[in-house]
């Protein structure tokens, strides 16, 4: 029987390297690590080296099953109060706080200590099988000879955030000297769709980290670099900050959904947001519903509303907040909340406190039963780039709350609440998906309906990802344009402020795969993010 193995991302060279390791030996988690750090490369807002991320890891060889979280803390020398008299206001969408010269989001103040790269490095030593300058070698290769700008590329840097009140993404790429060579035109214009972008400083430092290893970036020469190029330009960030970060490796959370078990990571994280939308909706017949009827998206706004109003209340570092997992993930109150559905109350999130959507996704399994589910991202990209290093650094301080005495506030140490959320599906026993998604606070949103449409509607993968979403983190259900206006309009008959988005794919990037009962694979790559499935036969 011939052998297979699977590799989805949003962006196609990463997918081709991750191919590419798997069809030389390595296996699912050499493969994912090498398309992240590819992802680095050619999505350089989206995710990078100084980003942080999660990743959820089942490793057939040891039956170990892991979770390695690396969410972005807070510099030491950051303080709850340091911003409280910069606030100027909040978006007008509710997604964060405006500040006095935008200093949570742009520039060196808004950096948070990283650890990605040591939870990619743990991770291809304890459960990979290739050398690591092996694993980082596509990514070296793909820095030196340079990226093509994609259509979801050219869209994150174009796209107007100033609306609301933020930044545009594209402001970030001129905030270093690095960046404006690299980025910009000689005009100052950013590069445009099919333009070729070179940066030799960024291949440098792959080139570093594959022969000296990610200690380099933490407790090396970069990081006395980095350290003294933010001493320099008042920014909080320290050596020390990266040489003391440690990933977490808590337990996945478990939930259940008609008979399928699925595990995902815990906060900081968002799958705790998953889980709980997910057994709200088991107490419906969703599959008597029509897909994307009136009724169906009605129910489904306020089980998102709930774990959404939930998450702003409850949910953070657990390290500094007490957060209730157990019963915001027990059966008995999806029954409660459901009940409650079924009785006509609404539920309300007048404001929300959200992330951008800067984030990246890859899933993989191979033919011996590694599974991989690893979500990776800069927050919102700060612009800065160190001098020589060529990679951004995340913005993370964005997401923290300026006012003290909040769950999300500053505080030395403190990891950022982030919605990502990669997730194991299993079914009697054995893995049947790896799913994750980029797409910031929609994130666990769209994995539920992904996941609905396959259990629910008997979707295919690529189906189940590319069907239309619909999203409700405030009291507006917001729809994708491919959702038809006469379920619009009988919601708003119905009472429900309705937020028509232009985008025919909209609301997070679900990417995933699926093993059948015979062991053939199948992929589904969300059509908005410019990514593939690519099957390797081995």
């Amino acid at each position: 029987m011939m052998r297979n193995a699977m590799i989805v991302a949003p962006q196609p060279e990463a997918v081709e390297a991750g191919a590419l390791v798997l069809s030389a030996g390595g296996n699912a988690v050499d493969a994912a690590i090498a398309c992240a750090l590819v992802q680095t490369v050619v999505d350089p807002l989206m995710c990078g080296v100084a980003g942080f991320g999660s990743l959820q890891i089942l490793h057939a060889a040891t039956r170990r099953h892991v979770v390695i979280d690396a969410h972005a803390r807070c510099p030491a020398a950051a303080r709850p109060e340091m911003w409280a008299e910069l606030i100027q206001g909040e978006t007008s969408d509710g997604f964060g706080f405006i500040l006095r010269d935008y200093v949570n989001e742009r520039g060196y103040g808004a950096v948070a200590a990283s650890g990605i790269l040591r939870a990619f490095s743990e991770a291809v030593a304890e459960f990979g099988t290739m050398p690591w300058h092996q694993v980082v070698a596509p990514a070296v290769a793909e820095a030196e000879r340079g990226f093509v700008v994609r259509p979801h590329v050219h869209t994150v840097w174009t796209q107007d955030e100033r609306q609301f009140g933020r930044l545009n993404y594209g402001d970030k790429l001129g905030v270093s000297e690095t960046g404006r060579r690299v980025y910009l035109q000689p005009d100052g214009s950013y590069k445009t769709l099919g333009q070729r972008v070179v940066n030799p400083d960024m291949a440098r430092s792959l080139r570093r980290i594959a022969a000296e290893g990610a200690a380099v970036f933490s407790e090396g020469a970069m990081a006395e670099e980095i350290d003294a190029d933010f001493r320099a330009n008042g920014g909080l960030l320290r050596a020390t900050d990266l040489g003391h970060y440690r990933t977490s490796r808590p337990e996945p959370i478990w939930g259940e959904y008609r008979g399928y078990r699925m595990a995902t990571n815990p906060p900081p994280g968002g799958g705790i947001l998953l889980l709980e939308i997910l057994q709200i909706m088991e107490c419906f017949d969703v599959a008597g519903l029509e897909h994307n009827s009136a009724r169906h998206i009605a129910i489904l706004a306020e089980a998102m509303k709930c774990a959404t109003r939930d998450k702003d209340q409850y949910v953070s570092d657990p390290e500094f907040v007490d957060v209730p997992v157990d019963r915001l993930t027990s059966r008995s109150y999806a029954q409660e909340i459901a009940g409650r559905i079924k009785d006509g109350e609404r539920f309300s999130v007048p404001r929300l406190k959200s992330e951008p959507a800067n984030t990246t996704q890859v899933c993989c399994m191979d033919a011996d039963g590694n599974v991989v589910s690893l979500t990776h991202s800069l927050g919102i990209p700060s612009g800065v780039i160190t001098p020589g290093h060529g990679f951004m650094h995340n913005g993370c301080m964005s997401v923290f709350d300026p006012r003290p005495g909040r769950t999300g506030s500053i505080a030395p140490g403190k990891s950022r609440f982030a919605s990502m959320a990669p997730t194991l599906v299993f079914r009697e026993g054995r893995v049947c998906m790896s799913i994750g998604a980029p797409g910031g606070t929609y994130i666990p949103l769209a994995i539920a309906q992904a996941i609905m449409n396959v259990v629910d509607f008997g979707m295919t993968m690529q189906e189940a990802v590319s069907a239309p979403r619909v999203s409700a983190t405030s009291d507006t259900i917001a729809v994708s344009n491919r959702v038809p206006r006469n379920v619009t309009d009988a919601l708003v008959a119905q009472g429900y402020p309705v937020l028509r988005s232009p985008l025919s794919y909209a609301f997070a990037g679900v990417h995933c795969i699926a093993a059948g009962p015979d062991g053939r694979l199948t992929g589904g790559a969300d059509p908005q993010r410019d990514g593939m499935a690519l099957a390797v036969r081995l």
